[in-house]
């Protein structure tokens, strides 16, 4: 007999025909590159797909997760028992300078949710605009940008979004807002796990072209001479009041602790690495390790900044189904 859950993905899958594929590895889609399936992931090429994908998913009370590059995301081994939408090249576009933020004369550049903030940093830089070119060194979408408060090098989405356009998955609300509507916090906002970012607009100012391409270069620099490559999300703990995760770790003795295939990263200590090939559950075990011990020798509770997909709640950023999403 037909799990009655599972039914509910393939009713979904068929009613969405092609767009749809169950049982879809999530592991190369994330940065870890590790992790199971989803029951059903989605494709959305352009906005032209979303009232269908709206209509197949009303009423259905599926979890909905939107993933962009997957850059701030761990998959468990298990998967994720739920849809998984991704967008398509229809919402990667970028218009340079852009259309004017409403009642602001301010110049910005409107990019589609699924451009990768690197290519938004480059494209700007290369023609001139400036104020974007701390989103080079950040690998994911602009669509997970909105959603997460994307920043580093000094800058963030807080500080140059103009406005977004916003289409709930399981609802009938969409629209277009400003910054306030995010209630923006560090690396959160009040967007719910099933809204795509459509586009948005960002602040830009008039540049010179040489001059952003060499701080473009130079914050490339300082990623690759600071930070370790290979597998991994990035910074995995927010850093304490006073102090940095990393430090934290170090002075714990945990820099380039192993365990099973998820290392701590020998360059910086607040990274974890995965092996390729590894294992999700790996990492997780190693982040609930890593912030036991600093609790124990330091006093200190680290909470991660990585979404947690598939692994239930729990105090390491866990995350309902709901809360978890990677735009």
């Amino acid at each position: 007999m037909t799990d009655p859950a599972d039914q509910r993905f393939e009713d979904l899958a068929r009613v969405l025909g092609p767009r749809a594929i169950r049982h879809r590895p999530l592991g190369s889609l994330t940065t870890y590159g590790v992790g199971g399936p989803a029951a059903v992931m989605v494709e959305v090429e352009g906005p032209p797909d979303l009232p269908a994908v709206r209509s197949a998913l009303a009423g259905t009370d599926l979890p909905v997760v939107v993933l962009g590059r997957g850059s701030n995301l761990l998959v468990a081994d298990a998967g994720f028992v739920g849809v998984v939408v991704r967008l398509g090249t229809g919402f990667a576009g970028i218009t340079l300078p852009g259309a004017q933020a409403d009642g602001d004369d301010r110049p910005v550049v409107r990019a589609g949710g699924a451009v990768p903030l690197p290519v938004l940093a480059r494209q700007s830089a290369d023609a001139g605009w400036s104020g974007l070119a701390w989103a080079v060194g950040v690998p994911g979408s602009v669509g997970g940008a909105v959603r997460m408060n994307a920043g580093g090098h000094g800058s963030d989405m807080a500080a140059c979004l103009a406005r977004y356009t916003w289409v709930d998955l399981v609802g009938d609300q969409e629209g277009t807002d400003n910054v306030s509507r995010l209630a923006y916090g560090y690396r959160s906002s009040a967007l719910a796990a099933s809204v795509i970012v459509v586009d948005a607009d960002v602040f830009v100012t008039p540049g010179q072209v040489a001059q952003e391409q060499e701080e473009i270069s130079s914050i490339v620099r300082w990623r690759r001479a600071h930070q370790p490559g290979g597998a991994n999300a990035g910074s995995v703990f927010t850093n304490p009041v006073g102090d940095s995760a990393g430090h934290l770790i170090e002075q714990a003795g945990l820099k380039g602790f192993r365990l099973g295939t998820a290392q701590v990263s020998a360059k910086h200590a607040n990274f974890i690495q995965a092996d390729r090939g590894g294992k999700a559950d790996d990492v997780r075990a190693l982040m609930e390790h890593v912030r036991e011990v600093v609790l124990e020798r330091c006093g200190v509770t680290l909470t991660t900044e990585v979404r947690l997909l598939g692994f239930g709640e729990g105090e390491t950023g866990g995350m309902t189904p709901v809360e978890a999403c990677d735009q």
